[in-house]
């Protein structure tokens, strides 16, 4: 083989090694992303997370986690009415033209925000549940404090930001209310998988801001954003095979390199890890018990998600810690050792092993009745 040709052999053999490399940080064009896995909260790959940029509408994730959570403890039911105010009519943008006056349901103005990122629809449930935007923003600087969201400052409920300066939040921000959103709430994206719908009766079309939705496989929601301050964001969630995944893009310069991005981030996710549940593999036996009214107690350890790469699963080995036994009075819950769960000898889940019933600790009427009944059935 004369050299021209081996260089030319030795060139297609790194170009083909190098197409199989998965894409890193200089393929994503934004300013700022994460990856995060959403039954653990793992993070699978991150640029520049923390850095407090302007969401434009991602913010209404916010909004809905609010409005989901006050539908949960029954502050609001769905077939609500709420009625548009003329604050709320005039807030321009993205919006599904509410008239100062109009009635929607709760059911309906969701739809609107999470399908078409009305502006109005946002305002007008925030009024509904609060009284005023005012007072809902402060609940969901209130939620976000409480969420860990460190890099977040909302002024309003909808992201618009002409009028506003310092209305900021982070990629790993987002990630963490909208995990918190699609657990906790997942009936949500029921919403956001939707592609296509309507409202008043079918005469006003509804598509939604997000073409994830329609072009790639898996995906079910969550929600886009663009101003000229925030540039193109979104939080892009798709499920495969048991694995939600959530991307974060923000200051992406386009929409479409935007869509692009978050596209090779559930990629890099569905293509490298996967999620496995870990349980104990046969029942738990009863520990012993000193100085308690019974001589056992029954055990538990639930069943909990674990994140790992691709292939790992299979090769799950766990190993129980137990003490001899445990003295009482012992309360149900508490924790009385461990499981570890290992691949290819490392860690990577520990269970907590709980006592499954109270157990009282025995006193000298108890011992004393123990110790006859002993006694008699030695006689006997």
């Amino acid at each position: 083989m004369n050299m021209k040709r081996f260089l030319s052999l030795l060139i297609a053999i790194i170009l083909l090694i190098a197409s199989a490399i998965p894409v890193f940080a200089g393929d994503y064009n934004a300013r700022s992303y994460i990856l995060m896995e959403a039954s653990t909260g793992a993070v699978l790959l991150e640029e520049n997370a923390d850095e407090a940029l302007p969401p434009a509408s991602v913010t209404k994730i916010m909004t809905l986690l609010i409005v989901m959570e006050a539908v949960a403890d029954g502050r609001l039911k769905w077939d609500d009415t709420v009625q548009c105010s003329e604050y709320a009519a005039s807030m321009g943008g993205s919006q599904v033209y509410l008239e100062p006056g109009e009635e929607m349901t709760v059911s309906e103005m969701v739809k609107c925000v999470v399908i078409s990122s009305a502006n109005d629809a946002a305002v007008a449930l925030a009024e509904k549940v609060a009284g005023s935007e005012e007072a809902f923003v402060k609940m969901m600087n209130d939620r976000a404090a409480e969420l860990g969201m460190t890099s977040t400052v909302f002024k309003n409920t909808n992201g618009l930001d002409d009028d506003v300066d310092g209305h900021v939040t982070s990629a790993r921000d987002i990630a963490i209310m909208s995990r918190e959103l699609i657990t906790k709430h997942p009936q949500i994206l029921e919403y956001s998988s939707i592609w296509m719908d309507s409202i008043r009766n079918g005469a006003f079309g509804l598509t939604n801001t997000n073409r994830l939705v329609r072009f790639y496989r898996g995906a079910n929601g969550l929600k886009t954003g663009s101003t000229s301050k925030a540039k193109f964001c979104i939080s892009a969630t798709a499920e495969r095979d048991g694995m939600q995944l959530i991307a974060v893009v923000m200051a992406s310069p386009t929409r479409d390199e935007r869509n692009e991005t978050a596209k090779k981030l559930l990629d890099y996710g569905f293509a490298g890890w996967e999620v496995a549940s870990v349980a104990p593999e046969t029942p738990l036996e009863s520990l012993k018990v000193v100085g308690g009214i019974t001589d056992s107690v029954s055990l538990s350890c639930a069943a909990d998600s674990v994140l790992l790469k691709k292939g790992q699963a299979a090769k799950i080995t766990q190993e129980i810690f137990l003490p001899e036994y445990i003295s009482a009075p012992i309360i149900a819950g508490e924790e009385v050792g461990r499981i570890d769960f290992s691949v290819e000898n490392e860690v990577v889940a520990t269970m907590p092993v709980t006592a499954a019933e109270n157990v009282e600790k025995i006193g000298y009427i108890g011992l004393f009745c123990r110790l006859l009944k002993k006694m008699l059935l030695v006689e006997a």
